[in-house]
């Protein structure tokens, strides 16, 4: 059992599976400028999801990357959700983040359980759009923007992902819940 523990303590603590501690990892901390990333600092561990390997993937919201661990807290690779957007557009709520303005934070994330293939999805405050992944934090597609409106989000706090095709987005400030159901690409025989 993992616990983030991001408005407090900023670390993922460990259970074994009868809810006894087994250890914890991480500190509060800047993530730092890309030469110089500083893995397990955390700045608010907002959410988090474990693979079928064991690997546990934080969404590190104020660091604005997600962060990647085996099952022992070894820090493995970041990802980051750096897809450019249009900045000329006023987010629904709050201001444009200035500090690394191409870098999205995540704040929820899921990792599909059915297929051969798990793939990685995350949701941002802003631009306000969901994201589907490889594990290795490749980026496959992405979908909508902050506001109010059908397929828009303001505030995305939760992801459950049934398939790789059916996401539902848990829309905090917009009071409901979202359901995508995304067509799978098809492939014509000659």
């Amino acid at each position: 059992i993992y616990v983030s523990e991001g408005y407090v303590n900023n670390r993922i603590a460990k259970f074994d599976k009868n809810g006894d501690w087994v250890k914890t990892w991480g500190q509060y901390g800047e993530g730092g400028e890309h030469a110089n990333l500083n893995p397990g600092n955390f700045r608010n561990v907002h959410n988090m999801q474990v693979d079928r390997e064991g690997n546990v993937y934080a969404a590190d919201r104020g660091n604005r990357r997600i962060q990647v661990f085996d099952s022992e807290g070894t820090f493995l690779r970041h990802i980051f959700l750096n897809v450019p957007y249009d900045k000329s557009r006023h987010p629904v709520l709050g201001n444009l983040p200035m500090d690394r303005p191409d870098e999205t934070a995540p704040w929820a994330l899921c990792i599909t359980t059915d297929g051969p293939t798990q793939y990685l999805f995350a949701v941002d405050q802003e631009p306000g759009r969901l994201y589907k992944m490889t594990l290795d934090g490749k980026i496959l597609g992405m979908y909508g923007e902050s506001g109010r409106q059908v397929g828009q989000f303001n505030w995305p706090h939760g992801i459950a992902c049934p398939s790789e095709n059916e996401v539902i987005v848990a829309d905090m400030n917009n009071w409901r819940v979202q359901k995508l159901v995304m067509r799978p690409a098809t492939t014509t025989s000659r």
